[in-house]
């Protein structure tokens, strides 16, 4: 049980660091005028084969209910911005936590995130028992 939890865990923060790569670069690639628009539609857009990565390599070791699972990515990216992607890549450039976790695109990503792994891990666990 507390295997399938620090798995699910590890894989969660293999999740973050893909998106906050991806966010993170998306700066580096000037497409549209606001950086923090083009950074959100990267994200919006990189978290779909990033959290469906996760979620099959969590589900070819280990099983959950796809909900927990999902929850459990959410809870350990929120956490992980709150000590890390705040503090270290948003303070430093004029933003703030209020900002950040006030901006509606950061719930329109998560409610997404939930869904993907949501969706896909029924997919996976339904062609295991198959």
């Amino acid at each position: 049980m507390t295997s399938n939890k620090l798995l699910s865990i590890v894989y969660a923060i293999l999740v973050w660091i893909l998106g906050v790569s991806f966010y993170l670069l998306s700066f580096y690639v000037p497409v549209l005028k606001n950086p923090e628009q083009q950074s959100n539609i990267v994200m919006a857009l990189a978290i779909i084969p990033s959290a469906c990565i996760g979620t099959y390599l969590f589900y070819k070791k280990s099983y959950v209910k796809p909900s927990v699972l999902a929850l459990t990515f959410i809870t350990v990216a929120i956490i992980l911005d709150a000590l890390i992607t705040v503090p270290v890549f948003i303070i430093p450039y004029g933003g703030s936590y209020s900002t950040f976790f006030g901006d509606p695109m950061f719930y329109t990503i998560i409610v997404e995130y939930y869904f993907i792994v949501l969706y896909f891990g029924n997919h996976l666990t339904k062609s295991i028992r198959a």
